[in-house]
């Protein structure tokens, strides 16, 4: 299979939140409610991601009420938090939604993502992401977790399938 065409076959993403979506820290408040700060450059990316027909699945070990509110406002396809063994739950959502490794592309950072970026069709991950993460990965951002990275992955993604000019024009009304 050709590379644009092994990119086109991506019909779903899973991303990761914490440390790619994220800069991967935790922080509290004096209530103990846990705080996150999302990248707004990201937006670009889940939108554009929309556009070019591709579902997206945020997928996270942690729960977490501000993770709920901004994959809210970036109107993702599936959020599932709490999830301790993303291989096995991956598996059963493929089963569910009638497809195989090589139509998901898998965002992620640390050793809890390695399993399923290994299996996936496409894989990319921040440019601080553990070496094993990046060994793996068709794409290596050249920018930091939780600073625009899943922009620039996706980014990187529709420009190999040819989609992410025709997206910038559409949406922002300006070609490049």
């Amino acid at each position: 299979m050709q590379q644009k065409d092994k990119y086109l076959a991506i019909r779903y993403l899973v991303i990761d939140v914490d440390g790619t979506m994220t800069d991967a820290g935790v922080y509290y408040d004096e209530n103990g409610n846990e705080l996150k700060k999302f990248c707004t450059k990201d937006a670009a990316g889940f939108f554009a991601a929309s556009a070019a027909g591709i579902r997206l699945l945020v997928l996270t070990g942690r729960e977490c009420a501000a993770t709920v509110r901004r994959m809210r406002e970036m109107k993702v396809d599936y959020l599932v938090q709490g999830i301790k063994d993303k291989p096995a739950y991956l598996s059963e959502f493929m089963r569910t939604e009638g497809i195989g490794w090589e139509e998901l592309g898998y965002l992620g950072d640390d050793l809890n993502d390695l399993a399923g970026m290994k299996k996936a069709g496409f894989a990319g991950c921040p440019a601080d992401s553990c070496e094993e993460v990046k060994a793996v990965c068709d794409y290596v951002s050249g920018v930091q977790g939780g600073h625009g990275a899943v922009r620039d992955i996706i980014a990187w993604l529709l420009k190999q399938r040819g989609q992410w000019e025709s997206f910038v024009e559409q949406r922002y009304g300006a070609g490049i």
